[in-house]
């Protein structure tokens, strides 16, 4: 592991590549799943404060799922989520385009009716977070739905850190990935 700041940084977020691939994936990640996408707790009030202003991007289900549930849950482990439509299958903020499912925050901040991208845990995807109290430990989420992401990624050659550099500066910040960048360079 490499270790920038506070977080301690998985070899396979070096060594493996990924890039997704929607055309052939189709956005599955969004509707597989046990449980909904990991929130942090900061990432609850900011549903609660655009969901009026995303509603009208969402399908009729996922509205029907935040209107029961609210626009935050804890899931089975006690652990913060996004809701899902009917208990368990689909992200309730997804929309469906072309048959490729897209997340309808995303949607309103790319049409800037939202300043906020999406959680932070699915900008990240395939890295996940495992918080301690010291420090954090980021891991590559190895899922057969992203075969064609890793095969994708071999043929482009980008490794898992390059693919996610935006996502990561968003939650590290630019100094951490530009540190991230000098230990892959000095130990790779």
């Amino acid at each position: 592991m490499i270790e920038v700041q506070s977080a301690l940084v998985h070899e396979d977020l070096i060594t493996e590549d990924f890039v997704c691939n929607l055309n052939k994936c189709k956005g599955i990640c969004c509707i597989e799943g046990d449980a909904g996408a990991p929130l942090e707790q900061n990432e609850k009030q900011v549903l609660e404060e655009i969901y009026p202003k995303i509603k009208h991007l969402l399908a009729p289900k996922g509205i029907a799922a935040i209107e029961q549930y609210g626009t935050s849950v804890l899931d089975i482990d006690g652990d913060l989520t996004t809701p899902c439509v009917d208990g368990n299958k689909e992200c309730a903020y997804v929309t469906f385009e072309n048959g490729i499912t897209k997340c309808a925050i995303e949607k309103a901040h790319e049409q800037g009716i939202v300043d906020w991208k999406k959680p932070i845990s699915c900008h990240l995807y395939p890295i996940r977070i495992t918080k301690y109290p010291e420090f954090e430990v980021l891991h590559y989420d190895r899922w057969h739905i992203c075969k064609d992401a890793c095969s994708f990624g071999r043929e482009l050659k980008v490794p898992v850190y390059q693919f996610l550099k935006d996502p990561l500066i968003r939650k590290y910040g630019k100094d951490w990935y530009e540190e991230l960048e000098q230990s892959v360079k000095s130990n790779y």
